[in-house]
């Protein structure tokens, strides 16, 4: 009994939720690489929103289900006067779209409207963090998209994790240029191999350069709406 009890007193010591407080700042991403991308834009004089931005285009590249350059989200900030903003930049329906374009003779959605070109919204990410870094960014827009750019083309290293998701998507395999990306001759890219999105990286040059113009028109413009 005393031995369980030991144990129990030491398994609540080691999972114990305690706060972990920072002085001068602290970034929390769900993946290593856009982490670290954030804590070195802190260290190089950047501030929250400069981070948060340069955290949310390396995710487009390293974890793209949780930040997407044809997705949108939301920004809470808070500065350190108390003044207190919400930008919501969330994808939105194309502004020709109508209730019936997405439902089939018999009332229900289409297959394209769940996993084809309908389900797509206008995306809202790089407005709204384009907004968010004209307001309230400190360092120039081009070197907070520099480390995505990097990371794309140069390429990074699949965690287990994401292999796991990349076996289990059915999406992802349905489509011939999702495995033209994530595969290499038919299977899935493993743990500890790099993956390379060079023409992620060309998008990504083209938001550095232009800013959101270079997203919304122009070249990449043209390539999403011929797709």
């Amino acid at each position: 009994m005393r031995l369980f009890l030991s144990l129990l007193v030491a398994a609540g010591l080691l999972f114990a939720r305690e706060p972990v407080r920072f002085r001068h700042g602290m970034v929390v991403a769900q993946e290593q690489n856009a982490a670290d991308v954030g804590a070195a834009v802190l260290k190089n004089g950047g501030n929250a929103v400069d981070a948060a931005v340069a955290v949310a285009l390396a995710l487009a590249v390293t974890h793209p289900t949780a930040g997407n350059l044809g997705g949108g989200g939301f920004l809470l900030l808070r500065t350190a006067q108390g003044e207190s903003t919400f930008f919501d930049f969330r994808e939105k329906a194309p502004l020709s779209a109508a209730r019936d374009m997405y439902l089939g003779p018999g009332g229900k959605p289409t297959r394209d409207s769940i996993e084809g070109w309908r389900a797509a919204g206008v995306p809202g990410t790089v407005r709204g963090l384009e907004l968010a870094h004209r307001k309230y960014g400190k360092r120039e827009w081009a070197t907070l998209v520099e480390p995505a750019i990097k990371l794309a083309a140069e390429g990074y290293e699949i965690s287990y994790g994401q292999a796991r998701g990349m076996r289990n998507s059915q999406l992802l395999a349905k489509f011939p240029e999702s495995r033209r990306i994530f595969q290499r001759d038919g299977v899935f890219i493993e743990p500890g191999e790099r993956l390379y999105q060079p023409e992620l990286a060309a998008t990504l040059r083209r938001i550095a350069a232009q800013g959101a113009k270079g997203f919304y028109e122009g070249e990449t413009a043209r390539i999403l709406a011929e797709e």
